[in-house]
């Protein structure tokens, strides 16, 4: 941490309590990043960027304001602190608000997370990533067109400090590669796409083998066809299934619990997934791509297990959500730099399954293998479900002809209690699955 910048965080930290503040929270985000996209070999766009910026949170008898700025001379400062403070003054209370007690925050520091690497790589290799998996992705046969390809890193640190005594930083860094191309000829043209990202340059998967995938996969959906509507067991690829976690978080989100506002808020200590099936929130995943070693509000953010054998255990809660539902929060706050904490999951994961994806497969005989969604028809209330979907049909355990326009329908609690997943977790993003097989579900076609 830059002695400089932690003193001119605490300074401005004062001139709140100063201008009449009863406690103050300020963040402080630097980001350094690198892009390139080409198409066709030639270079679409080359983007340098940097910026630090500073986030202030103020209160003033149980109000609260947010107020930003990446201007950073001592005038603005002021400024900033005295108009954070005015804002407090004029809005609504809010008696939720508030910092962490000094009892609540983090005593210990996790150990070595692994989450930023030092090297910085310049234009050249960025442009040489791009152009092996946009060409790996040419030379599959079958392809026609190309959307380009793109390769990026950035680099980041938090700084976090309060009245109340905390102050923590860490730095993080991420890279990533990207390919997208088309496949057939006029109306009866299919795109499809494949991307790899990491924490650390090492990790990347090789920019051919990308590019490769994103080939294969756009081939593989040429000539779809429109099966008849029916109710069949539906299995979703690694990459679509972590989106039912996702759909399960948002409706465990301790915000949505505080409103009333999930189909879940009735559920804690219920059966929600199959048993033996548990969802995992680890923040402390070594290269994890959304590991951190404290929470936006200066809490301890150990792994939690927020369905346990099936069984829903916890909210994922901020101190806000938490102090609305009378419990503790669990270190699950997140921040920006123009808004107050809210809760939020980080490396979230499902365990697996003891079945083989084409286990998954020998037990259905019609099916529909979902590889791509899209739209986003999910009532957070009810938990309906219903997207728009193109894959596969699955016909006596096999995958046979690509599909597309079809549309997913159902309802999340059934959902998750007729899942099973497959063994074939990997970690590759910061929400990650294995293959998920769905029982029940309404496939509409023609």
């Amino acid at each position: 941490m830059c002695e400089e910048t932690f003193d001119k965080l605490q300074d401005l930290l004062k001139k709140a309590t100063e201008f009449g503040a009863d406690a103050a929270e300020v963040v402080y985000v630097h980001q350094e990043s690198l892009s390139h996209s080409q198409r066709f070999g030639k270079t679409e766009n080359i983007e340098r960027a940097e910026n630090a910026d500073i986030g202030l949170r103020v209160f003033k008898d149980k109000k609260q304001s947010v107020v930003s700025s990446s201007d950073q001379t001592p005038s603005a400062l002021n400024d900033l602190a005295e108009r954070a403070v005015a804002m407090a003054k004029a809005v609504p209370q809010d008696e939720y608000c508030g910092l962490a007690d000094p009892s609540q925050l983090q005593k210990k520091e996790p150990s070595e997370l692994e989450i930023f690497d030092e090297s910085k790589p310049d234009t050249n290799m960025l442009i040489e990533w791009a152009r092996s998996a946009e060409g790996a992705a040419l030379e599959v046969d079958g392809i026609t067109n190309s959307e380009g390809a793109e390769a990026g890193w950035m680099q980041s640190e938090v700084i976090l400090a309060a009245t109340n005594g905390f102050a923590g930083n860490y730095r993080g860094s991420s890279f990533s590669i990207s390919a997208c191309v088309l496949g057939g000829e006029g109306t009866a043209m299919e795109r499809d796409y494949d991307y790899t990202s990491a924490v650390f340059k090492a990790d990347l998967d090789d920019p051919e083998e990308v590019g490769r995938r994103a080939g294969e996969r756009t081939v593989r959906r040429l000539n779809p066809r429109k099966p008849e509507s029916a109710k069949v067991p539906v299995v979703y690829e690694p990459r679509i299934a972590n989106s039912i976690i996702r759909h399960l978080a948002g409706a465990i989100n301790g915000s949505a619990i505080a409103r009333g506002t999930s189909f879940l808020k009735n559920d804690l200590g219920e059966k929600i997934l199959p048993e033996n099936i548990s969802i995992i929130d680890d923040p402390h995943r070594k290269r994890g791509l959304a590991s951190k070693p404290f929470d936006a509000e200066g809490l301890e953010n150990g792994p939690i297990e927020f369905v346990k054998d099936g069984v829903l255990t916890q909210w994922v809660l901020d101190l806000r959500s938490a102090r609305q539902l009378g419990v503790c929060s669990n270190g699950r706050a997140s921040r920006g730099t123009s808004s107050p904490p809210s809760p939020a999951t980080t490396n979230l994961h499902m365990t697996p399954g003891t079945k083989t994806p084409k286990d998954l497969l020998k037990e259905i005989n019609q099916g529909f293998y979902v590889t791509d969604m899209m739209g986003f028809g999910i009532n957070g209330v009810t938990g309906d479900y219903s997207r728009g979907a193109s894959g596969f049909w699955i016909e006596n355990g096999q995958i046979t002809y690509p599909v597309s326009e079809m549309t997913v329908a159902g309802n999340l609690k059934d959902m998750f209690l007729n899942l099973t997943p497959a063994n074939d977790l990997v970690f590759r993003y910061g929400t990650n699955c294995p293959t998920l097989r769905i029982d029940g579900m309404t496939v509409a076609g023609s």
